[in-house]
């Protein structure tokens, strides 16, 4: 199980250090061409990879519009909120707001999968979510961030939410990468009409550094964490998978602080120990069966 535990908390860090990423990229170019050209670009390294690993699949219908739901939830919802919410408020607090993910994702599982929750699991997501959710108000009383770009993004972490029940609901319906390739290919579809006519923008790409984030936010958004997940998801329940979601904000917490420069407070520093407190408090019982 801790191998599990390990592939959920590395899909998370590697999510979570795009945020801020993805409010580079948002800066510099329109948020459809950067999702669509994501997707397009997963789909290009997946497609021989699914081939060669797995060959010709052809899923059932279920399957399918299950995958074309987590797409819409996990690609579009997700990525437009949150593209959306980092362009009026910081990375820093966008990560934070962020940190409601493992409260919903646990809801989710309870309500939609019928997943029995432990007290212990409960309580770490209390002591995650709301340990969390002082910061950003603690951050709110500063006047450092933006009402409505939290909203956004509150709105994206409900579709990510969304993404991860869905994606534990067929988890093991398929291989890895035919299932992480049939989502890219359902984004891919669904971004379409909207990136087309700010293809010309493309142009910025000529830039290395623009065209190496989108790369890097690529290969690792729509690749690498896909693949984690799915592979964490096959061992471990949605309500802890759930759990391992607090890894998000606090990497891009770390990751607005480290490389865009924006600063920390005392109350941070308090919300990372509750974090692991959580993680320790979550994956307790597991460490002490093996």
């Amino acid at each position: 199980m801790l191998s599990a535990y390990a592939q959920l908390a590395g899909s998370m860090v590697l999510t979570g250090a795009n945020v801020a990423v993805a409010k580079s990229l948002a800066a510099a170019l329109p948020i459809p061409l950067i999702l669509g050209l994501r997707c397009l670009i997963a789909c290009a390294v997946l497609l021989p990879l699914a081939l060669w690993r797995d060959g010709l699949r052809r899923p059932g219908r279920g399957v399918l519009w299950n995958l074309f739901l987590q797409a819409a939830a996990g690609t579009i919802l997700y990525n437009v909120a949150l593209l959306g919410g980092l362009r009026l408020t910081t990375a820093l607090e966008g990560g934070l707001v962020l940190a409601t993910l493992p409260a919903a994702v646990a809801l989710g599982s309870a309500l939609w999968l019928r997943e029995r929750i432990a007290p212990r699991g409960w309580a770490a997501v209390a002591l995650a979510a709301g340990g969390m959710a002082a910061i950003v108000l603690a951050r709110e009383g500063e006047g450092g961030g933006s009402a409505i770009g939290n909203g956004l993004i509150f709105i994206g972490v409900c579709g990510e939410a969304a993404y991860v029940v869905l994606a534990k609901r067929v988890s093991g319906a398929l291989p890895l990468l035919t299932a992480s390739l049939g989502m890219q290919f359902f984004s891919a579809a669904l971004l379409l009409p909207a990136w087309l006519p700010a293809a010309g923008a493309a142009a910025k790409l000529a830039d290395p550094w623009l065209m190496g984030l989108l790369m890097f936010h690529a290969l690792t958004a729509s690749v690498l964490s896909l693949l984690l997940w799915y592979g964490g998801l096959r061992r471990a329940p949605a309500g802890i998978a759930g759990i391992f979601t607090a890894f998000l904000p606090a990497t891009a917490a770390a990751a607005a602080i480290l490389f865009l420069g924006e600063e920390p407070t005392a109350t941070h520093a308090l919300g990372f120990a509750l974090l692991l407190a959580s993680m320790l408090l979550a994956t307790w019982p597991s460490r002490s069966r093996l």
